[in-house]
């Protein structure tokens, strides 16, 4: 009996002598006919030697060679990073986990060849690659039998293009308005579309979502700024977070579950609070949260989820840069509510200097934004990062 086995991937099954070669069992015919038991047995083997999977060594050599592949397409000249993704609990623990590898370029016209590089990696492995592309950002999403195994972020940063150049000292003045995005990390088109904003903004990003680090991770390599929306407390009645600051949590909790959620949330320059309201009222837990704030350099911004909030002053105690929110632009999810909310937010601006308005990446409040921009610009108004504006 002579058998011989190799590897076939229909997704990759081409002409080319290149291709891999279909999989392969010579048996004789009169051997399949004697027994049905064997005919069985052989149809039992046969299956498993195709459902070859993929295991974590190797998920890391492709890893190595993508990121080879950037460095010499690119001359060394790209920044990389790569974030393994989060290892599975419980019954698929033993899986191996994907990387996200993040690609930023200087010259975009490197992107075409990079793409052809990883291209040749995929087939050298066997792996099938899907490609989407959204504003600046290319990304091939590479599997092995449909396992997820790698994705890669192509990032041409588009934040020169967009962004006027922000100073300190520069000549242009005015009253400035930060705008924060909030809840960010449940949406891919969400983040897109505040992606595609043509002025600074900010950022805020729910940790242990599925698109935590790859929306904060993005937004960085884009240009914007992003912050830590740290899930709290909330008034009874309201939905908890899985993971929150709750009343009555030692020092040493608050510190373990702050730096899980910036694990998940890469780049994060500030906090300002997702919910809170028991939690911003309670002066213990903000005593205890605000020193591991100040030791990891991290300001902090009280959206004021309630009246009774005593979280800005114990920011100030204890040495904390910080803000507190002027606005909410989307409590009325229309345009035209959200649209006099912008105004008012550019209104306080004026009257004190700066103002920073809280909102979603709602569709409404995104296409508010982008008709108000030019025209509040135009009038003196200065769009600015929130860390802009904190003291």
């Amino acid at each position: 009996m002579r058998k011989e086995c190799g590897e076939w991937d229909p997704q990759r099954n081409t002409s080319s002598e290149s291709s891999v070669k279909p999989h392969l069992c010579f048996l004789p015919v009169s051997l399949l006919r004697s027994s049905p038991l064997i005919y069985l047995l052989i149809v039992s083997f046969l299956l498993g030697c195709s459902e070859k999977s993929i295991g974590k060594n190797e998920i890391r050599t492709v890893t190595s060679e993508i990121v080879a592949a950037a460095q010499k397409t690119t001359q060394r000249k790209s920044e990389i990073a790569i974030r393994p993704e989060v290892q599975p609990t419980g019954p698929v623990a033993k899986q191996a986990s994907a990387d996200d590898i993040y690609v930023t370029l200087n010259d975009a016209s490197q992107a075409n060849g990079l793409i052809q590089a990883l291209d040749e990696i995929a087939h050298r492995h066997t792996l099938a690659v899907s490609e989407t592309y959204s504003r600046g950002v290319q990304r091939l999403d590479f599997s092995f039998k449909g396992t997820p195994t790698h994705t890669v972020h192509i990032v041409t940063p588009v934040v020169a293009q967009v962004h006027p150049p922000i100073t300190q000292n520069g000549t242009k003045s005015g009253p400035k308005l930060a705008i924060i995005l909030d809840d960010m990390g449940y949406d891919r088109a969400a983040a897109d579309a505040a992606f595609a904003l043509q002025f600074p903004v900010t950022l805020s990003v729910i940790p242990h979502l599925p698109l935590s680090a790859e929306v904060a991770e993005e937004a960085y390599r884009r240009g914007d700024q992003v912050l830590l929306h740290l899930p709290m407390e909330a008034e009874t009645g309201e939905k908890a977070e899985p993971i929150e600051l709750r009343v009555g949590m030692k020092a040493d909790q608050v510190e373990r579950d702050l730096d899980g959620m910036l694990e998940t949330v890469p780049h994060a320059v500030g906090v300002n609070n997702h919910q809170g309201s028991r939690a911003t009222a309670d002066a213990k837990l903000m005593a205890e949260l605000m020193p591991a704030l100040r030791r990891r350099g991290l300001f902090f911004v009280d959206s004021r989820t309630t009246t009774a909030t005593v979280a800005y002053d114990a920011a100030e105690r204890a040495g904390v840069r910080s803000a507190s929110r002027k606005v909410f632009l989307d409590d009325t999810a229309n345009r035209d509510a959200i649209l006099s909310q912008i105004d008012l937010a550019a209104r306080d601006a004026t009257r004190d200097g700066f103002a920073i308005a809280i909102g979603h990446p709602h569709a409404a409040t995104i296409t508010a934004l982008v008709e108000a921009a030019p025209r509040l610009e135009a009038s003196g108004v200065r769009f600015v990062f929130v860390s802009q504006v904190i003291q």
